[in-house]
C-alpha cells in the first residue's frame, strides 16, 4: 500500500476511534433516541425543511464512521418524517455514506490488493465484475453480512463506482422500509432484538435469491454454449 493510502487509513481510522471516544454512538442508542423523541419531533415540527437535512447529514456520518448505531437512526427517520420519506432519506443517506466508504477503501487498499493479486484472486475478481450488481444486491437485501463490510469488499475487487452505487441504493430500500414502518412504535420497542424475526429474514432471503437469478442463467448459459 501506497504512502496515499496508508494516510487515507491513518484519517479514517482517527475519525472512528474520535467518533466513538465522542460518545456519538450513546447519543444515538435506542434508550436515548426514545426519551427525547417528543423533543424531536417539536424540532422536526418546527423546521420541516432544515430537519431533513440535518438527517441526512447526520445519518451518511454514522454510516461513513461505521457507527453501530443505523438501524436506531433508520426506526428514527421512519419515526420523525414518517414511512415514506423516512425511507427515501436513509436510502439516499446511506447509499452517501456507504459509497464514501467504498472509496476510501478502493484509493486505501484496492489498488495495492490488485497490484500484488495472484491467479485466485484475479478468478474472484473476473466473476465479481461479470456479476457485481446482483452479488451486491443479494448482499444488501439480505442482512447476513454487516453492512460496513458489504462496502469495503467491492473495493478490493474493482467494482465499478456505478454499480457500486446503483445496487446499494436499490438494495437497501426493503430492509430500510421496514425499519422505517417499525419506527413509527419507537416508544414500544424494549429492544431491537425484539425486530428481528425468521419469518422476516427468510422474505428477505428469497427476495436476495430473486435478486441472483439473472447472474445464475449467465453461468448456466455459459456452462451450456461451453458444453455444445
Amino acid at each position: 500500500m501506497g504512502k496515499r493510502g496508508w494516510i487515507v487509513l491513518i484519517v479514517l481510522a482517527a475519525a472512528v476511534l474520535a467518533a466513538h471516544l465522542s460518545g456519538i454512538a450513546d447519543m444515538v442508542s435506542l434508550e436515548s433516541v426514545q426519551a427525547r423523541r417528543k423533543d424531536l419531533l417539536a424540532l422536526v415540527g418546527a423546521h420541516p425543511v432544515l430537519a431533513p437535512v440535518a438527517f441526512v447529514a447526520a445519518y451518511v456520518l454514522i454510516v461513513s464512521l461505521s457507527l453501530p448505531v443505523a438501524v436506531v437512526a433508520t426506526l428514527l427517520g421512519g419515526f420523525l418524517f414518517g414511512p415514506i420519506l423516512g425511507t427515501v432519506l436513509v436510502v439516499v443517506a446511506g447509499t452517501a455514506g456507504a459509497t464514501v466508504v467504498f472509496l476510501v477503501a478502493r484509493t486505501a487498499v484496492g489498488e495495492g490488493l490488485r497490484s500484488k493479486a495472484g491467479p485466485l484472486y484475479e478468478r474472484v475478481a473476473t466473476g465479481m465484475r461479470e456479476n457485481a450488481f446482483e452479488y451486491l444486491l443479494f448482499l444488501r437485501i439480505v442482512p447476513l453480512f454487516p453492512f460496513f463490510l458489504v462496502n469495503i469488499l467491492p473495493a478490493l475487487f474493482d467494482v465499478r463506482l456505478r454499480t457500486f452505487v446503483l445496487a446499494t441504493l436499490v438494495g437497501i430500500v426493503p430492509g430500510t422500509f421496514v425499519y422505517a414502518n417499525l419506527g413509527r412504535e419507537l416508544g414500544t420497542i424494549s429492544s431491537l432484538g425484539d425486530l428481528f424475526s425468521m419469518k422476516m429474514f427468510l422474505a428477505f432471503l428469497l427476495l436476495g435469491v430473486v435478486a441472483l437469478i439473472p447472474a445464475g442463467y449467465r453461468a448456466w448459459k455459459r456452462r451450456r454454449s461451453g458444453g455444445g
